[in-house]
């Protein structure tokens, strides 16, 4: 079975280095089909690891050992349970599907081939996060997204903006990896290890131990461990304050925003806080850390996306959202409610990034929803599809997303973690804007008079007149059928519910403290069956503020089309902070960015102007020629001169032979 488990991840890295390597000679028909191929046969590896670990097979053991020093070892190793099955499986068919989906969007571009390298690659680093049994592959892994999500969003690399958004990316993961980094190296420090199994069976004996960081204050080691670990899921995961390269991502072609978003990178922090849940299971600080973290990131990046007009930012703001209810069930305690989130949100994520690129290749790669509107009678399958994401992601019945969500909410509501309050709060609040926003982009984009040429106030016309002769129309197969195949998940997953939260699903994978954390227990006492919890739904906050959220994007975007224009004139203020983004980015180019500029102009003026080549470099040459001037001096080239100093220097001499000679006597 070990050698199925490399199978898994290494699949991907050989078509992509085929690709990425030989592109020109074996073509883009080449190109993408080893790179399919290979993510396929991950995917049907994966299915069979699932089956045999569902009948109680596990795997904990190293393959390869990179390094030895001193008592450590360092290895690369699996760790094959039902939390690393559940996402291998997610990753590979996820990837698949927009494997498949890349050879009708990116059809014409001359990247072909280089483009199914960097995904299958991304692939496979994803594969070998999930995998770990240790901290160092687990690094490694988590690096390598990173550094090949740099060159998918930056794939058009003419583009400047796209530039700009892979080096912010590149940066704001390195602030995170930076406090990921400290937690690895406390827990190598401390407890000897990077091995999950021996760390984990160590930590209750660690439970009490402080350390000192800033002078005599003393910390518990677990609740730094756990927040330095967490500040790299805030890179990955884009949590408040580290969000802001998510959005940007956007100017990556769309099957990579897709595989970025739904199924791969941002959803590693999740599924790393979840693997660590016996490490913060003790600590209620780091829980109230997370918590409150997801809460703000959960309601207030999902009032951005009702201002958006670009049709793949507003599912990037949703993605922003949803991933900040994983990070508050994280924080509730409620591990297995956030890796159930992360499993339906793969699904219906993926298919609404999927669905809006579909409409980006009809409408002749525009992506203003204001040139939309009408879609659905020239895109019947590319809408049903992105209705069914938008249907999840509201959390309306019963459909996957409503599942998941749902027991998230009422998982804070029941959680006993400082904050829980607050967030609950907003969490509520949130599934309002969830669903205002959701069907805001199906109503605006598929319904409505036809604005294919409409000119947009402040904005240029680049041309747009085009759509007079070429009229939208539904994408080709090869784009079709992945909307198909992630539609059925996106509907059927959240029957798992009972299983994955409430059952015994995950096993020791993942661990409660159900005495001091009770919210998940609770939950499942009052648990009896989908059809009761659908039926219950009717009875709660959650399912009618997603309602209420529905009805009043209905009317706004269908009933009353001129309203929105009216409510924005009369909120401007507000409208211009949402547009602004709260003003993360401009204080990130100010302070940091032009504070770095400001800083390096300082130590070029005066460091490498004024010290280096003013007082080294060109001070020690105009003292050479001081010097030189005064020994001119000296050397005349005149005898008499010369013998004038001699005899002037002898004079000195018995001058002060005399002068010690007469106070010696």
């Amino acid at each position: 079975m070990k050698t199925l488990y490399l199978i898994v991840p290494l699949a991907p890295l050989v078509g992509a280095i085929i690709a990425g390597l030989f592109g020109r000679a074996i073509g883009r028909a080449g190109a993408h089909t080893v790179t399919i191929l290979g993510v396929a046969i991950s995917f049907l590896a994966s299915l069979v690891i699932a089956a045999d670990v569902l009948n109680g097979n596990t795997f904990n053991g190293p393959v390869y050992t990179w390094m030895t020093s001193g008592d450590f070892k360092f290895e690369i190793g699996f760790l094959i349970d039902k939390l690393t099955v559940m996402m291998m499986v997610v990753v590979s068919f996820v990837s698949l599907m927009v494997h498949i989906y890349t050879i009708g969007y990116m059809h014409d571009d001359p990247g072909y081939q280089r483009f199914f390298a960097y995904i299958s690659l991304f692939t496979f680093s994803m594969l070998m996060l999930v995998m770990s049994n240790n901290f160092l592959q687990l690094f490694f892994g988590w690096e390598a997204v990173g550094l090949v999500s740099y060159l998918l969003i930056g794939f058009w690399y003419t583009k400047p903006t796209a530039i700009y958004a892979n080096l912010k990316a590149f940066l704001v993961n390195r602030v995170g990896d930076f406090g990921f980094i400290l937690g690895i190296g406390l827990v190598l420090a401390y407890f000897g290890t990077l091995d999950y199994a021996e760390v984990f069976a160590q930590a209750p004996q660690r439970a009490g131990e402080t350390i000192s960081i800033f002078g005599q204050t003393e910390w518990l080691l677990i609740t730094v461990i756990c927040i330095c670990l967490f500040i790299g899921a805030m890179g990955k995961s884009a949590q408040f304050p580290l969000h802001v390269w998510l959005p940007d991502s956007m100017e990556g072609p769309t099957p990579i925003s897709a595989l970025i978003h739904a199924a791969t990178m941002v959803t590693a922090g999740i599924f790393m806080v979840a693997r660590m849940s016996p490490l913060y299971e003790l600590s209620d600080t780091a829980l109230s850390f997370v918590m409150i973290i997801g809460a703000i990131t959960m309601f207030f990046m999902a009032l951005i996306a009702i201002v958006q007009y670009d049709i793949k930012r507003v599912v990037a703001y949703s993605t922003l959202s949803q991933l900040g209810y994983m990070t508050v069930a994280l924080g509730a305690s409620a591990y297995g409610a956030a890796v159930f989130h992360l499993f339906t949100h793969a699904f219906f994520k993926a298919l609404l990034f999927l669905g809006a690129g579909s409409v980006i290749i009809a409408m002749h790669h525009e992506q203003d929803m204001r040139r939309m509107g009408g879609l659905r009678k020239y895109m019947p399958i590319t809408y049903v599809a992105v209705l069914i994401g938008a249907i999840a992601n509201a959390g309306l019945p019963p459909f996957a997303g409503f599942f998941s969500k749902e027991t998230i909410v009422e998982a804070v509501h029941a959680s006993n973690i400082p904050g829980a309050g607050f967030a609950y709060v907003l969490a509520a609040a949130g599934v309002f804007v969830s669903a205002l926003y959701s069907f805001r982009l199906v109503f605006y984009a598929f319904h409505g008079k036809e604005r294919f040429n409409d000119p947009i106030p402040g904005a240029h016309d680049h041309g747009h007149g085009e759509h007079d002769h070429h009229p939208p129309h539904e994408s080709p197969w090869v784009v079709t059928v992945p909307l198909m195949l992630l539609a059925v998940p996106s509907v059927l997953t959240g029957f798992l519910l009972g299983d994955m939260v409430y059952g015994d699903f995950f096993g020791d994978a993942i661990h409660y403290n159900t005495d001091a954390h009770p919210a998940i227990a609770t939950l499942a006492s009052h648990f009896h069956g989908h059809w009761a919890m659908v039926l219950h739904a009717f009875t709660t906050l959650p399912f009618w503020l997603a309602v209420a959220g529905l009805v009043t994007a209905w009317y706004l975007y269908i009933v009353r089309p001129d309203l929105p224009g009216v409510l924005r004139e009369k909120f401007t203020p507000i409208v211009r902070i949402l547009e602004n983004k709260y003003g993360f980015d401009d204080f990130n180019q100010k302070f940091f960015a032009d504070g770095a500029v400001l800083i390096g102009k300082g130590l070029w003026k005066g460091g490498d102007v004024a010290v280096i080549d003013g007082a080294i470099v060109n001070g020690s040459a105009k003292a050479v020629g001081v010097l030189a001037r005064v020994m001119r001096l000296f050397q005349t080239g005149f005898i008499y001169q010369y013998a004038f100093v001699m005899i002037i220097g002898v004079l000195v001499v018995l001058s002060l032979w005399l002068y010690r000679l007469w106070f010696t006597m």
